[in-house]
C-alpha cells in the first residue's frame, strides 16, 4: 500500500521526537557521570588515590584511661604509667611467623611470651590487634617504627598500664589488675567490646575487681589508613573514650604504711576504724606481696614463693581470716547477761580456777583462781569462770542474738574480696550444720570465745566501735567516686541500755588502766588519749598429757603453727571516743604481750595524725618505744592533692 505524503510527514516527526528524547537522556547520563567523575577525580582525589593503591581503612578500639584510686588525703595509691608496646593484626600481616621472625631481629623479645602471643594471634579473629610485647623502651619502639615497611601488620603503640606506687602496703585492699582471660570472659556477663582486646587489663581481686565497672571507663575509637604493605598512612578520625571514674578510699596511706611496718615480722592483721562515721583508716594483713608483679604476669617462681609460705601472704587476714575471738568476746556475754537481768553489776562469782560440768572441768586461765569476782573485775582480769557461769544462765541463743547486734555473723558490704561473715553459732545453726543438739558444754566454750565462734579482725573492730559509740555504726571503705561523696549509712540503734554499755566500757578501761588489768603494760600516759581495751587469747589446740609429761607446758614450747592466737581490741580517747583498733597476731601467744603493744602504737598514730610522741608512753617505756619506732622502715608521708571533679 502506497504511503501518503501525510503519513510520511507524521513518521518523520515521530522519529525526530524519539531521537531528541533519546539524545536528551544520553546527555543527562553523561552529565551525571561527568559530575561524579569530577567529584572523584578532583574533590575526593586525595582520598581515593590512597584507596586505589589498595589502601584500606581499619577501625581500632582505644582503651580508656583506668580511673585512679586515692587515699582519704588525695594521695594516689593506684596509678597509670606510660607503656610502650607492639601489636599485630593478622589480616594485614599475612604470614605471621615470617613477620614475627623479622621483628625478633630488630627487637629483643622474651621467647616464651612471644610464643604465647603468636598462639593468641592465630586463635583470635584476623581483624583483632594482639599485643606481642609490652613494657618496651622508647628505643625499641623507634626501631620498629623505622622498619615499618618490612613489618606489615605491626604497629608500635603507646598506652597506659596500672602501677601501685605504695607497693605491698595496699595489696590486699586494692588487689591488682591483669590481662583479661578466657576464664574472666566466661564469668563476666558484661559484653563490653574492650574485653575482647587481648591483654586488656581488668581488676582481678580487691577494689580493682569489685569496682571494675566504674574504674574501667568506656572505649574510644580511631580510623586509620594503611597501605597494601600494612603501613599506617594517616589517622582519619579519632574519638576518645570516657576515662574510668576516680575512686577515693577512706584509708590513710601514712597510717596504713605505719601498721604494715609495725607488724612486719608477724603473721597478723589490724583494723583502725573511726567510731563515729565508720571510716576505715587502715586495714592491713601481713606479710603482704607486691601487686605490681601481677600486672604483667607474675613468674612461676615468685608465685610459688607466695603460695607455699606458711604465713599465707596472699590471704587477706583482716576480712578473710576467721579466728576464735577468745576473751574479746566476753563483752558480748556480759551485755547479754545485763540486758536479760541475769546479773547485776555488783553480783559476784567465786572463781577457784575451774568450774565443773558433769565429770569435766572447765579451767580458768589462772590456775589458782581469782577469788570473788564482780563484772568490772571479770573484764579487767579476764576471769573465765565468771563467764562460764554467766553463759550457763543466759543461754547461747540470747548471747548469739546480742553478738549479732554488734557485727558478728555479718559480711559487711565492702569492695574487698571474700569478706567472711565468720560464725556466731546457736542451737538452730548447730542443728542445721551438723544435725546435732546443742550442749551446755558448747555454751561454756562459746562464753570465752572458743568452740564454734569465729570472727574476723574487721568484725572485732566493728564490735569495739559500736561499744564505744553506742550505735550500730557501719564500716565504710569508699569515700567518694569522681568527687561525689558516698553517703553514710544511718547508724541504727543497738537496742542496748546505755547504762549497761557504760558498765562494759568501765571494765575495758580497767583492763588497761587499773591495777591487775591484763593490758596494763600498754597504758597510754596522756590523760587526753586514755585507751580502753580487752585482751584475748584464742586456743589453737590443747597441750596433751603426753606433751606435758615431756615438759611441754607453755605456748613457747610448741611449734609456731600450734601456738595460740593473740588478740586485742581497744578504743580511745576513753571520754570522747574517736577510733577503734583490733589486732590479731597469728600464733602470737598472749594478747597482752603480742597484740596490745601493736594496737597502742596504731591508736597513737591515729590520734596524733602522725608518728606517736614519746610523751604518750609511760616514762619507763619511752626509751624502748623510741628505739622501736625509729627502727620502722616507713615511707615518707606524702602530701595529698585535691580530687578532680568530672561533673
Amino acid at each position: 500500500m502506497k504511503r501518503t505524503p501525510r503519513d510520511t510527514e507524521y513518521s518523520a516527526k515521530l522519529i525526530t521526537r524519539r531521537a531528541l528524547v533519546l539524545g536528551g537522556v544520553q546527555l543527562g547520563i553523561l552529565g551525571v557521570l561527568g559530575t561524579r567523575m569530577h567529584q572523584l577525580q578532583v574533590k575526593q582525589a586525595s582520598e581515593y588515590r590512597l584507596l586505589a593503591d589498595e589502601n584500606r581503612i581499619n577501625l581500632h578500639l582505644l582503651a580508656p584511661a583506668r580511673g585512679l584510686i586515692y587515699d582519704r588525703n588525695g594521695v594516689v595509691i593506684a596509678d597509670n604509667e606510660q607503656n610502650y608496646r607492639i601489636a599485630i593484626v593478622r589480616e594485614v600481616a599475612g604470614d605471621v611467623d615470617e613477620v614475627v621472625d623479622r621483628l625478633r631481629r630488630i627487637v629483643r623479645l622474651d621467647p616464651d611470651e612471644l610464643a604465647r602471643a603468636v598462639a593468641e594471634v592465630k586463635r583470635r579473629s584476623p581483624f583483632v590487634p594482639v599485643t606481642l610485647a609490652d613494657q618496651l623502651s622508647w628505643d625499641d619502639i623507634a626501631e620498629v617504627a623505622v622498619n615499618a615497611p618490612a613489618l606489615p601488620g605491626i604497629t608500635p603503640e603507646v598506652g597506659l598500664s596500672r602501677s601501685y606506687p605504695m607497693g605491698s602496703d595496699f595489696a590486699h585492699v586494692l588487689g591488682y589488675v591483669g590481662a583479661v582471660s578466657d576464664y574472666d570472659l566466661s564469668r563476666i556477663e558484661d559484653k563490653d567490646p574492650l574485653l575482647q582486646i587481648p591483654k586488656f587489663q581488668i581488676g582481678k581481686v580487691g577494689v580493682e575487681r569489685k569496682m571494675e565497672a566504674a574504674l574501667r571507663g568506656s572505649a574510644g575509637s580511631r580510623q586509620i589508613e594503611v597501605n597494601a604493605n600494612g603501613r599506617v598512612m594517616r589517622e582519619l578520625e579519632r574519638q576518645e573514650g570516657d576515662p574510668g571514674a576516680d575512686v577515693q578510699l577512706t584509708l590513710d596511706h601514712g597510717l596504713q604504711n605505719f601498721a604494715m611496718a609495725r607488724m612486719q615480722y608477724e603473721s597478723a592483721a589490724a583494723v583502725v576504724m573511726d567510731v563515729n562515721n565508720g571510716d576505715i583508716l587502715a586495714i592491713t594483713s601481713t606479710p603482704s606481696f607486691d601487686p605490681n608483679k601481677f600486672v604483667h604476669g607474675i613468674s612461676g617462681a615468685d608465685y610459688r614463693t607466695l603460695t607455699e609460705s606458711k604465713y599465707r601472704p596472699l590471704a587477706d587476714k583482716s576480712v578473710q581470716g576467721t579466728y576464735p575471738p577468745g576473751s574479746t568476746f566476753k563483752m558480748m556475754v556480759a551485755l547479754a547477761g545485763l540486758e536479760h537481768g541475769v546479773i547485776q553489776p555488783n553480783d559476784t562469782q567465786r572463781c577457784r580456777g575451774f568450774t565443773t560440768l558433769g565429770n569435766r572441768k572447765f579451767h580458768c586461765w589462772k590456775r589458782g583462781g581469782h577469788g570473788n569476782v564482780d563484772l568490772e573485775t571479770s573484764l579487767r582480769r579476764s576471769c573465765d569462770v565468771y563467764y562460764y557461769e554467766l553463759a550457763r544462765k543466759v543461754g547461747i541463743d540470747k548471747i548469739a542474738e546480742m553478738a549479732r547486734r554488734f557485727g558478728f555473723d555479718d559480711a559487711f558490704d565492702l569492695p574487698m574480696s571474700a569478706v567472711s561473715r565468720g560464725i556466731m553459732p546457736d542451737k538452730t545453726w548447730l542443728a542445721q550444720r551438723y544435725s546435732q543438739d546443742w550442749r551446755v558444754g558448747d555454751t561454756l566454750n562459746a562464753a570465752i570465745g572458743q568452740g564454734y565462734v569465729l570472727a574476723t579482725p574487721l568484725q572485732l573492730a566493728v564490735m569495739t566501735a559500736r561499744i564505744a559509740n553506742g550505735t550500730g555504726v557501719e564500716p565504710r571503705l569508699v569515700k567518694s567516686v569522681d568527687s561525689v561523696e558516698v553517703p553514710l549509712d544511718p547508724a541504727l540503734s543497738l537496742r542496748v541500755n546505755e547504762n549497761h554499755l557504760r558498765l562494759v566500757r568501765d571494765g575495758m578501761f580497767g583492763v588497761v588502766n587499773r591495777s591487775g588489768g591484763t593490758a596494763g603494760r600498754s597504758r597510754v600516759a596522756l590523760p587526753e588519749f586514755t585507751m580502753a581495751g580487752k585482751t584475748g587469747t584464742s586456743q589453737v589446740r590443747s597441750i596433751s598429757a603426753a606433751e606435758r609429761a615431756q615438759g611441754v607446758t607453755r605456748n613457747a614450747d610448741l611449734p609456731w603453727e600450734r601456738r595460740d592466737h593473740a588478740l586485742f581490741v581497744s578504743y580511745a580517747p576513753y571520754e570522747n571516743p574517736k577510733y577503734a583498733v583490733s589486732v590479731v597476731v597469728e600464733h602470737g601467744g598472749g594478747g597482752s604481750v603480742a597484740a596490745a603493744p601493736i594496737a597502742r602504737d596504731l591508736m597513737l598514730y591515729a590520734l596524733y595524725g602522725g608518728m606517736p610522741q614519746l610523751e604518750a608512753y609511760p616514762s619507763n617505756q619511752q626509751r624502748e618505744a623510741g628505739e622501736r619506732l625509729n627502727a620502722l622502715p616507713l615511707r615518707e608521708r606524702m602530701p595529698g592533692a585535691p580530687m578532680k571533679s568530672r561533673a
